[in-house]
């Protein structure tokens, strides 16, 4: 679908579906002033052109899981197969083509007592195909998460964000400790947040009612939260582009704060190495990236360095990698490094 093709009420959806991704359509349907077939039409819609995908994604300090963003330098003849094997990984977030296909960019993620995920960074540099590779560790999260880009979008006006967010409880610690079965569901809400809990109770051996109040739990804890795999074009944006910037330490969190507040960012966070703030870019063209450099960017002025890159392809989303359907490009998804 092109971007001509989506309007207003596409737009209120998915910032609606963002907030609460659950949320009954009827809740979503008085929020916005339409009716419940009205919602479910256009939500069934945008599902079956692969415009949007609901996620149930576990949070990684639920897990006790650290956060990698690698950059991975390669030959121009090995970077798809490569990346499509990284994206193959359950311990990848996110896999994406940068720097002309010469530059995987990839979100992991693992717990520290794993080895199969150290030996991912290990591994990396020893491939015929790999001519460099830095690997920075996500210290914070400034936006990102739970918190998608579609909130910032305007879509919804205040009184309707407070309708659909009206009784959610704000995440309260520490965290469950996970079980067998919650694994099974949340391998199954990563594949569809917005699954019944019929079918849920059979991905877990739970009752339907068990389902729902574990589910809750999680919640409450923020061990569980959702997020969309949106073809951002319903939003008239066909471009993204990876920031790498440096700031002094002492700036560090109020510079993170002031790009968190950016409506073109749709993840910020500090790591360590090289450069120690992290971004992702989304806007409608590559001129707006360099609008962006020299506006938004150009007015912080504890940035030292910047450094970008537009995304070519992603490889793989939000959630399980799907190999995507043969049909006409769509722009590159926000990463996820969860």
């Amino acid at each position: 679908m092109e971007s001509d093709s989506y309007d207003l009420l596409d737009r209120q959806l998915a910032h609606a579906l963002q907030l609460n991704g659950r949320a009954p359509f009827s809740r979503i349907a008085r929020a916005l002033g339409v009716s419940d077939q009205t919602v479910a039409r256009r939500y069934a819609r945008l599902v079956g052109t692969g415009a949007l995908r609901v996620l149930g994604l576990s949070a990684p300090h639920a897990l006790g899981e650290e956060r990698w963003l690698l950059r991975v330098q390669c030959t121009p003849d090995a970077a798809g197969t490569l990346a499509e094997a990284l994206a193959r990984r359950e311990d990848t977030t996110w896999v994406g083509l940068s720097a002309g296909g010469t530059e995987i960019n990839c979100g992991t993620r693992f717990h520290p007592d794993q080895q199969d995920g150290t030996l991912l960074l290990q591994r990396l540099p020893r491939t015929p195909s790999v001519v460099g590779v830095t690997a920075q560790c996500v210290i914070h999260t400034f936006f990102g998460g739970a918190q998608g880009l579609a909130i910032k979008s305007g879509a919804l006006t205040a009184e309707q964000v407070a309708l659909l967010l009206d009784g959610t409880p704000a995440p309260t610690g520490p965290p469950p400790a996970l079980e067998r079965a919650d694994r099974r569901l949340l391998d199954a809400l990563a594949v569809d947040g917005r699954a019944n809990l019929t079918d849920l109770a059979a991905a877990t051996g739970w009752s339907a009612a068990t389902v729902r109040r574990r589910m809750d739990e999680l919640e409450r804890h923020g061990a569980l939260y959702y997020d969309l795999d949106l073809d951002w074009r319903v939003f008239g944006l066909r471009t993204t582009a990876l920031l790498w910037l440096s700031v002094p330490p002492s700036r560090l969190a109020a510079t993170g704060e002031a790009l968190a507040a950016h409506p073109e960012l749709a993840f910020v966070c500090a790591t360590t190495g090289p450069t120690n703030l992290h971004a992702v870019l989304l806007c409608p063209d590559v001129r707006s990236v360099y609008t962006y450099l020299t506006t938004r960017i150009a007015a912080l002025d504890a940035v030292d360095r910047v450094e970008s890159a537009p995304v070519l392809r992603t490889v793989k989303g939000p959630g399980p990698f799907r190999r995507p359907p043969t049909r006409a490009a769509r722009p590159a998804t926000a990463p996820a490094p969860g």
